[in-house]
């Protein structure tokens, strides 16, 4: 699978810390091998508009898409508790 990030999600990651970038990166090489992963927890965020979402750590999560053999990388942001 290929990766491709959107603005959105650019702009978001530069305001990360490095912990939880290193967090990213981590989850994003699960993502790519498996979606997956047990540590992943990914699941349908939004059906309506084929939306995923997946764990980076316990206060973050990404969203995504899945286009045919590529992962669209949404966002990235705290996740409400």
């Amino acid at each position: 699978m290929k990766v491709r990030f959107a603005e959105p999600f650019s702009r978001a990651y530069t305001k990360l810390s490095h912990q939880t970038k290193q967090n990213f990166e981590k989850q994003l090489k699960f993502l790519i091998r498996n979606l997956r992963h047990p540590s992943l927890h990914a699941k349908k965020y939004n059906e309506a508009n084929d939306v995923w979402q997946a764990r980076v750590d316990s206060k973050y999560r990404f969203y995504f898409q899945i286009l045919g053999e590529t992962y669209l990388i949404l966002n990235i942001f705290k996740h409400p508790e």
